[in-house]
């Protein structure tokens, strides 16, 4: 199930070029999660890492994770 989160994630993630010719992406909804690297295959490995840092700390902390494409992730305790 996490491997289709982060699929689902990353299909919205949107990609710039900037400037200098580096490249800059992020995933709406996900706050904080973003990238950037000198190429665009650089800076989507970029991204699918900070997500899954971001996904970790997350739970971690029992923080809430938005739904993609009808997959939500939750820590369920058990007795």
């Amino acid at each position: 199930m996490l491997s289709e989160y982060i699929r689902a994630a990353m299909r919205r993630a949107r990609y710039e070029i900037l400037d200098d010719e580096s490249f800059y992406s992020e995933i709406p909804g996900f706050d904080g999660v973003w990238a950037s690297a000198t190429t665009l295959e650089g800076c989507r490995e970029e991204l699918e890492e900070v997500l899954e840092g971001w996904i970790v700390l997350s739970l971690s902390k029992n923080l809430p994770l938005p739904t993609v494409d009808g997959i939500s992730l939750e820590i369920s305790s058990t007795a």
